[in-house]
């Protein structure tokens, strides 16, 4: 018994990124070495895995709708925006920046159009709404439905509706009240974190299955998304955020850009998480002469609602799974939509790594994609999380420095 815990303890403290590296190499020689042998022993076998990926896949899906609740509420019943002169201009930048990062993400996907390899599209192809007055007729019943059933449905739309309401109802409650949904926010993060700790586990059945019965097409098709993904986090990260810099202070943008990626992205991209990275922008910020009563407030702040990285994930998954399904067209109302929904989601990305991906669901319910569709939508997320995770925490967090600096400069 003691050698199965030492087991266990090595692989909960492991690196998790090169277990899912793992993870996906021993699926894919398992993927084709079913499609080599062609023998129903194979196939078996290959069933056998396959049941570790629908765990996983079902997992997410109990535990997605539960966290983004919980997740949204707390933070706007807790949050402390601060007082002090220029957070407002911080907070304008921030919510700018993701959004601008939204309509960069539907941009490429409309120039890059990613195709993946999911099952039961047919009923996502039933139930899709074909314009944008369906999608925001749509929208409106889910905001109002009861939020026991939006929980258990993985409605979404209704979720975050609930959750910003009894948030802003709830934000003079007492101070107990406030520890309350904190100790449950966390409560619910461990049981994310322990979750996603088995994403090994369930990307190695779903890859194998996946090249098992599609071959190369599915592989194409992480490699596209990962290729769509990064470069619209880069164009972010090095022309958005530059022209923002240059419109507010009128001077070279890239000597404060190059600065930040050098200091805090490179930093970010091994950490992954925004958090963690806190410390590092704070010295940075400290370094560059910037005021301390406004960054103190304003990393902190980033950390949780700066999240042009997860903007971009959440619009280019959501434009994926449209693209995976026939007869969805998605118009240019529908795209402005979609940059909305993926901005506002984006605010609400948990703080664990991955935690983006779980708010996919939100910006695929607007055209009718069911949660079972969604769900493995943000499998493939983890799959290509390795590379996808780590670029997004780079710009999410090196962006928080870049607003912080040109607020800051404005105010001399």
């Amino acid at each position: 018994m003691s050698g199965f815990s030492n087991i266990a303890k090595r692989f909960a403290d492991g690196n998790l990124i090169v277990q899912i590296l793992i993870g996906i190499i021993v699926g894919a020689i398992f993927g084709f070495w079913g499609n080599a042998s062609g023998s129903e022993f194979a196939d078996k076998i290959l069933n056998g895995i396959s049941v570790l990926g629908n765990l996983f896949v079902g997992a997410l899906k109990a535990v997605a709708p539960i966290l983004v609740f919980v997740l949204v509420a707390t933070s706007i019943i807790t949050k402390e925006f601060g007082e002090a002169k220029g957070m407002s201009k911080i907070v304008t930048l921030y919510l700018i920046g993701t959004f601008l990062a939204a309509v960069v993400a539907v941009a490429a996907s409309f120039m890059f159009p990613v195709e993946l390899v999911l099952k039961g599209v047919e009923t996502a192809t039933m139930s899709a709404p074909q314009n944008v007055i369906d999608v925001l007729k749509d929208l409106i019943f889910k905001m109002v439905q009861n939020p026991v059933q939006a929980l258990s449905a993985g409605n979404y739309i209704g979720i975050i509706t609930w959750a910003v309401g009894g948030g802003i109802a709830m934000r003079g409650c007492s101070s107990e009240t406030k520890k309350v949904f904190m100790d449950v926010s966390d409560g619910v993060t461990r049981i994310v974190r322990f979750v996603i700790r088995l994403a090994p586990f369930g990307i190695f059945g779903l890859v194998a299955i996946s090249i098992h019965e599609t071959g190369f097409a599915a592989l194409a098709g992480y490699m596209k998304l990962i290729a769509v993904l990064v470069g619209a986090m880069l164009f972010v990260a090095f022309v958005v955020n530059p022209i923002i810099v240059f419109v507010v202070t009128k001077k070279n943008p890239y000597p404060l850009i190059m600065t930040c990626v050098r200091e805090s992205a490179v930093t970010a991209f091994f950490t992954r998480s925004s958090a963690a990275n806190i410390p590092v922008n704070m010295a940075l910020c400290k370094k560059l002469g910037l005021r301390e009563e406004l960054y103190s407030i304003s990393i902190p702040l980033g950390a949780t609602i700066n999240m042009a990285g997860a903007a971009v994930t959440i619009s280019v998954l959501a434009l994926a799974a449209v693209n995976s399904i026939d007869h969805i067209t998605v118009s240019f109302a529908d795209a402005l939509l979609l940059s909305f929904i993926s901005a506002i989601g984006a605010c609400g990305a948990s703080g664990v790594a991955g935690g983006s991906l779980l708010l996919v669901p939100l910006a695929c319910a607007l055209f009718g994609i069911n949660n079972d569709i969604a769900m493995q939508v943000v499998a493939v997320g983890f799959i290509i999380g390795v590379i996808q995770d780590s670029v997004e925490t780079a710009v999410n967090s090196s962006s928080d420095v870049v607003f912080t600096a040109i607020a800051s400069e404005t105010m001399k």
